[in-house]
């Protein structure tokens, strides 16, 4: 039954294909092949227009996806006041304030002045909020690893550890004891002295033994460019100090923005006036109980204005001088102990306070000295390394000295 079946099919497959393809005679071929080419060329177009549909598809796909990634074009700015009828008054970052609508998806009371908004390119409305609203820089401010730098790495300086453990880390591990006295903590003190005395190793000290989270701004930080963007920063940095509480905020070289106020006409010293401004402000602000500390450091106090160190919101003023010959000794024993000497070195007289040696002084010594016997191919530091590395940081000081004066 099968056998038949499969018989009438081919059968009827070889009498359709004769009727439709011409028969392959010698007087035929020629339209034969003419009529194949046109077959084969309708099935190649057909396939083409196929394909190209796809690639198409395809595009505009990845086009879609591109614009999802990329997003609507938008611009960052300052909410200063929020007003009725869904207007505001916002502000970018070249200082210019503008009059705009607020769309109607946002939730307008999620909104205080103040805060980060996203803003129409062409339109300038305000179309987002920004959730995390902190500074991607203050972040940055915060030390995640812990200096590797002990007390034990501090020669001399016994009263200043001292001070700066009774007025930072005695109110952040023990507050109550100010409480049963009758007294507010301090709610921070400030370094001075000349540079190379240990001011900043001491700070690296303390944030090392405190369980505090520790903030790190230099002076120099805290000076922008735009309008405004000076008075934020000092804001983002109490702020993100508070959320992290307990927490110590040391702010190294301070005379870069707390030197004395006086009338000027120049833009940039009335910008840095402002950011000092908002610093005492944000001294001011914050609750001494709060767990928030802040150590400063400066190698110039006298020039400093007196409202930003008076008692209240620098309580401790710690001063940090010169070494002498007993502390110099002690410097000497911290940095020597971790190197390779002979038994016979001496360093009393490299001790002479006449030179004015500083700690950073005694550890270029003991660098330089180090330098110099790998120079020689040695792994030992002797007597004669100590003694040429000495007259060269004393001739460099000697040299600048000079130099300053003539300048």
């Amino acid at each position: 039954m099968n056998s038949n079946k499969r018989e009438n099919w081919k059968k009827f497959f070889n009498d359709k294909i004769s009727k439709e393809i011409p028969k392959n005679d010698a007087k035929n071929t020629l339209r034969f092949n003419l009529y194949r080419l046109e077959n084969i060329q309708n099935i190649l177009l057909i396939e083409k227009n196929f394909f190209a549909y796809l690639q198409k598809d395809k595009d505009n796909l990845y086009s879609t996806l591109l614009n999802q990634i990329k997003g609507n074009p938008n611009i960052l700015g300052t909410l200063e006041e929020k007003l009725d009828c869904n207007k505001a008054i916002i502000s970018t970052n070249l200082g210019i304030e503008f009059y705009v609508d607020i769309c109607s998806f946002v939730d307008s009371t999620k909104l205080l002045p103040g805060d980060q908004v996203l803003l129409n390119l062409k339109s300038f409305s305000i179309v987002g909020i920004i959730e995390n609203q902190l500074d991607p820089a203050v972040n940055l401010m915060k030390v995640e690893i812990a200096p590797d730098q002990t007390f034990e790495d501090i020669g001399g300086l016994t009263e200043q550890i001292l001070e700066i453990k009774e007025a930072v880390e005695l109110p952040l591990n023990s507050p109550e004891i100010f409480l049963d006295i009758g007294v507010m903590a301090p709610k921070g003190v400030i370094l001075f002295g000349e540079p190379g005395t240990g001011k900043t190793l001491l700070a690296k000290a303390v944030a090392n033994s405190t369980k505090a989270s520790f903030i790190r701004v230099t002076g120099s930080e805290l000076v922008q460019k735009y309008l405004g963007e000076g008075p934020r920063l000092v804001r983002e940095i109490f702020k993100i100090a508070s959320l992290l509480s307990p927490s110590i905020v040391f702010m190294d070289e301070i005379d870069a923005i707390g030197t004395v106020r006086f009338d000027s006409t120049s833009s940039g010293e009335k910008e840095i006036q402002r950011t000092m401004l908002e610093l005492l402000n944000q001294l001011d602000g914050f609750d001494s109980r709060e767990n928030l500390k802040v150590i400063m450091a400066t190698n110039r106090i006298d020039t400093l204005d007196p409202a930003l160190i008076r008692p209240g919101r620098i309580d401790r003023k710690i001063e940090f001088p010169l070494p002498d010959e007993k502390t110099l000794k002690k410097i000497f024993f911290v940095h020597i102990k971790k190197m390779k000497i002979k038994e016979n070195i001496k360093i009393d007289e490299f001790l002479v306070s006449k030179n004015n040696l500083t700690g950073a002084d005694v550890r270029g010594i003991c660098t330089e000295a180090a330098l110099l016997a790998l120079k020689n191919h040695r792994l030992l530091v002797e007597q004669k390394d100590f003694k040429k590395a000495y007259d060269l940081i004393i001739n460099r000081k000697k040299k600048v000295s000079m130099d300053s004066i003539y300048v």
